[in-house]
């Protein structure tokens, strides 16, 4: 890599540098590394500040929504003063303080089926934070056509689950192997509905983050082809097999 950290770049990642796994050449990986993630609500907002402190090149964030006040519990980039604000302008302004070197392209629009080509080819490295499974299931079915690396979470009440799909692998399963659309409810990961605890969000969306952040610099084990269940209200923590189904899309 030709890309060469200076004084300012070290030691603000130091801390990172200095471990075996990662070190200067691992750093760069970050630095050069292209996420997009999807929603900015209790999952995004960690992602997106855990992401930015690692120091990844190019963050994109995707989000049509205000800010409300009963998000500022569990989505940690906003404020009181964030109230009514789009919800990327707020986060560019607050993540741009954390690391000015950052790219960050906001897209305050809803992602669907006529922008998510143009979206998210730019990037090597999707994070789903959405809240609904409608836009779950064509997030997953953009990165099968795309061929993209996607660290899928969801949130309800105490617990949290997270998948990762590398689909650049043609033997990988996906998201509709372990949910069949038509059996998933309308008010399924609705907070209004079902509710969440704040921490829950910020523990998955840490977990989502680290994921990739693996993934960029090619170390430890990662979740393809598994689910990470977390139930943290009694400090239950399972991985389960998702098997990749004869009739789905991803065959």
């Amino acid at each position: 890599m030709n890309l060469k950290l200076d004084k300012n770049q070290v030691e603000k990642f130091s801390r990172q540098i200095i471990i075996k796994d990662i070190g200067i050449l691992g750093q760069k990986k970050i630095i050069q590394s292209k996420v997009l993630i999807i929603g900015m609500g209790g999952l995004g907002c960690p992602v997106a500040e855990f992401l930015i402190r690692a120091g990844v090149g190019l963050l994109g964030i995707v989000d049509q929504d205000k800010v409300d006040l009963s998000n500022i519990h569990r989505q940690t980039l906003y404020d009181i003063k964030d109230l009514k604000k789009h919800k990327v302008k707020a986060a560019y302004k607050k993540l741009k303080q954390i690391n000015p070197k950052t790219k960050i392209n906001t897209y305050k629009t809803k992602l669907n089926e006529t922008n998510y080509n143009r979206i998210i080819k730019k990037y090597d490295y999707v994070i789903d934070g959405s809240d609904n499974f409608k836009t779950k299931f064509l997030v997953n079915d953009a990165c099968i056509k795309l061929k993209k690396f996607l660290v899928t979470g969801a949130i309800s009440k105490f617990d949290g689950h997270v998948f990762t799909f590398n689909f650049k692998n043609n033997n990988t399963p996906c998201l509709r192997c372990f949910f069949q659309e038509d059996e998933i409810l309308d008010d399924a990961l609705n907070c209004e509905y079902e509710g969440v605890l704040g921490t829950v969000a910020g523990i998955i969306g840490a977990i989502q983050a680290n994921e990739v952040l693996k993934h960029i610099l090619n170390i430890g084990k990662d979740l393809n082809s598994l689910i990470l269940i977390i139930d943290l209200l009694n400090l239950n923590f399972r991985k389960v097999k998702i098997k990749k189904q004869k009739e789905c899309m991803c065959k």
